[in-house]
């Protein structure tokens, strides 16, 4: 699958389980492990469980692989390997903490956010206080 492809189906699951504050960032030239990275915020371990599951079968169901999925026990910080892409969801206090941003946030790539039937979309590379015109 391509990044594009795979990259819409992630965002997709997890907006599917209302994640919040979804970032994607270009990291092909800080790793060559991966080319993307996704960081979203889940509210409680039920949800992050919930992002973490939602998009481990959207993306075998399109035909994607998963390699692995990290921090099912806890829920606090969930990291699904989907390849291409590295999925981390965590919960706010942690997300907070660690500001993976920092890290992974050089190169923010714009994907519209809000599915098709959504009237106000933002872009992932944007924070959420910003309102497209």
């Amino acid at each position: 699958m391509d990044i594009p492809k795979l990259q819409r189906v992630i965002i997709d699951a997890l907006e599917d389980v209302k994640a919040e504050d979804i970032r994607v960032f270009d990291t092909k030239k800080i790793s060559d492990l991966f080319d993307r990275v996704i960081i979203a915020t889940g509210n409680s371990n039920r949800q992050t469980k919930s992002l973490a599951m939602s998009v481990k079968e959207a993306v075998k169901e399109k035909g994607g692989e998963v390699i692995s999925v990290e921090g099912m026990e806890t829920g606090e910080w969930v990291l699904v390997d989907c390849g291409d892409i590295v999925v981390h969801i965590l919960q706010p206090m942690l997300r907070s903490y660690y500001q993976l941003e920092g890290i992974w946030g050089d190169k923010p790539v714009r994907v519209k956010l809000g599915g098709k039937a959504s009237k106000s979309k933002r872009f992932a590379s944007e924070p959420e206080d910003e309102e497209d015109d």
